[in-house]
């Protein structure tokens, strides 16, 4: 981690866009922003809660480990988004960890300072009041899909995902170099079983892969996994009634 010299972008930051103008001088003085290589952390898993992180530049995982070995990326974050704010609660340990997938530039802000801001800014309040209500809902969305979606359902699933957030390239791989085990964690299953499934979908010229590139080639089969997979655990579910 380094200080970095670029300036902040009023237009797609997250805290800029909602804060009183006569209030952008404060932030100014008291932002800093700091560069991060490829796979340095923002912030551990753990460590103790100091300020809170809006992205300005570049892709961003956060994870967290269920025990030593096993990985889990709970979400991906790219310009304009939030990260650390899970420590604004009640504990001042940040519950996760925040990890740079290539090089990226953050904003950081100390969290008194942070705290005072939302005191004065009510539209950043609420707009951050409507950001935890919808991360809490894509969160428990994909806990429940974790636990009653099949492995090949979670996977295609994944791949939507990615390509709806990040986009595509001119070749129409998704905008994001990402590895397998990457994947694998984002997907809740072994890299083992990843490389199997994903063995599957090439055959079924579903998926490519190029180094640690994706494409999709046939994403109505990608949705009918997703789609065929939720029918099937609503019949479940109504055989339980």
């Amino acid at each position: 981690m380094k200080l970095s010299s670029t300036k902040c972008d009023q237009s797609t930051c997250f805290l800029c866009q909602f804060v009183l103008k006569s209030w952008q001088p404060l932030i100014a003085l008291n932002k800093k922003n700091f560069e991060f290589k490829k796979g340095q952390q923002i912030f551990k898993e753990g460590d103790p809660v100091n300020g809170i992180y809006f992205v300005y530049e570049g892709k961003v995982k956060v994870h967290k480990y269920w025990d030593e070995e096993k990985e889990f990326i709970v979400r991906f974050a790219n310009k304009g988004d939030i990260l650390g704010h899970l420590g604004l609660g009640t504990e001042n340990f940040y519950p996760v960890s925040a990890t740079a997938l290539e090089k990226v530039v953050v904003c950081y802000l100390e969290m008194d300072f942070f705290e005072s801001t939302l005191e004065v800014n009510n539209k950043l309040t609420y707009n951050l009041m409507h950001f935890f209500a919808n991360e809490l809902q894509n969160t428990d969305r994909r806990m429940r899909d974790l636990a009653h979606m099949t492995v090949k359902a979670r996977i295609a699933q994944s791949f939507v995902s990615l390509k709806n957030q990040f986009g595509v390239d001119e070749n129409n791989f998704i905008n994001l170099e990402i590895t397998r085990q990457d994947l694998s964690a984002f997907s809740g299953v072994s890299y083992e079983t990843f490389f199997k499934v994903m063995v599957e979908l090439n055959e079924q010229n579903c998926v490519v892969a190029v180094d640690k590139r994706y494409k999709i080639i046939n994403e109505p089969l990608l949705l009918k996994i997703i789609q065929d997979d939720q029918q099937k655990q609503d019949a479940k579910r109504k055989l339980k009634l």
